[in-house]
């Protein structure tokens, strides 16, 4: 059975830009929704599977990047922004909040098609979740995770300092244990398009990430080491009551 298209919502209030923008889209191969506003875009998010959102910063009401904010707290798919020529700042906050990528008004219809096929194609390569991280505890090799509260604990209840960026790095790992990570699927799965960010840093935290876990993090056992692949996650991971 042939796989549906990607569906892809359009958010903006200008009624030109995301009609003509839709029709571009069916065009070349895609589903296509549109939505006014962040009310609109809600709704839309419930009525239809979206596999990714092109999202206007500057709309009335709730702009895009609250909506953007809002979302990617939740399951969202994919977010490209859409950000006035000049606005620097919308584009670095909307990266750091979250979004996967943006394009500045006016933009080239095919580059954005570019920019969309290209945030699909990355996702789609991230390996699914063998066990969704439903549950609030989890446990590994004597460690315990508490994911609503964002800590780790040690076989002796003691807790593990961890940086923002070394927690959802180990929640990565934790939901895909034996799964071979490359450092570009991390950086999607921890940081998104972070201005700045690049491999070098995810192979610092995971370095950090070592020195609190490991036995001997000279001789990693629990986070292995893929030569030309990336990273892999070894222990057993369980839920806990």
């Amino acid at each position: 059975m042939t796989e549906p298209s990607p569906h892809i919502l359009v958010v903006d209030d200008h009624r030109d830009i995301r009609e003509t923008l839709a029709r571009y889209l069916v065009k070349n191969g895609y589903r296509a929704s549109t939505a006014e506003n962040a009310a609109q875009a809600r709704k839309a998010l419930k009525a239809a599977v979206i596999d990714l959102i092109v999202l206007d910063v500057m709309m009335p009401g709730e702009d895009g990047l609250s909506l953007c904010r809002s979302l990617v707290e939740g399951d969202a798919p994919p977010i490209i922004l859409l950000t006035a020529m000049a606005e620097d700042t919308d584009r670095i906050i909307g990266l750091e909040i979250g979004a996967d990528d943006y394009v500045t008004k006016p933009f080239n219809p095919r580059e954005l098609l570019a920019r969309i096929k290209a945030v699909l194609r990355r996702t789609a390569s991230v390996p699914k979740t063998r066990d969704p991280l439903e549950q609030e505890r989890l446990a590994f090799e004597g460690f315990t995770v508490d994911v609503v509260r964002r800590e780790l604990r040690d076989g002796t209840g003691t807790l593990v300092p961890l940086s923002s960026g070394e927690f959802q790095l180990l929640c990565a790992f934790l939901k895909r244990p034996r799964l071979v990570l490359t450092r570009d699927q991390l950086m999607d799965l921890t940081s998104g398009r972070t201005p700045g960010l690049f491999d070098r840093a995810i192979d610092n935290q995971v370095s950090r990430l070592r020195r609190k876990i490991e036995p001997d993090p000279r001789e990693p056992r629990f986070i292995k080491t893929v030569w030309g692949g990336g990273y892999m996650f070894t222990p057993d991971v369980q839920a806990l009551p």
